[in-house]
């Protein structure tokens, strides 16, 4: 059985991952980098893709992937 992995992205608007070095604020910290800025926090489940609506703070987003690693972890004891 594969790993099942439950994590926490940074997105810019327009959804895609935000792999770049951002400022607290979300703005990017060099402006040459092309990045547009952190806009949200997605929960991505490497089976089922992103996890509901990206979420506004990280700190909302946590709690919803560790509800989802619980589903998870749940299902497998259930077999």
């Amino acid at each position: 059985m594969a790993r099942v992995t439950v994590r926490v992205e940074p997105r810019h608007a327009d959804n895609s991952p935000c792999s770049h070095a951002v400022k607290p604020s979300g703005k990017p910290r060099n402006p040459q980098s092309g990045c547009t800025g952190r806009t949200a926090y997605a929960v991505v489940c490497s089976e089922h893709g992103d996890v509901g609506a990206p979420h506004r703070v990280k700190v909302l987003a946590e709690p919803a992937a560790i509800e989802h690693r619980q589903e998870h972890r749940a299902a497998f004891a259930a077999r």
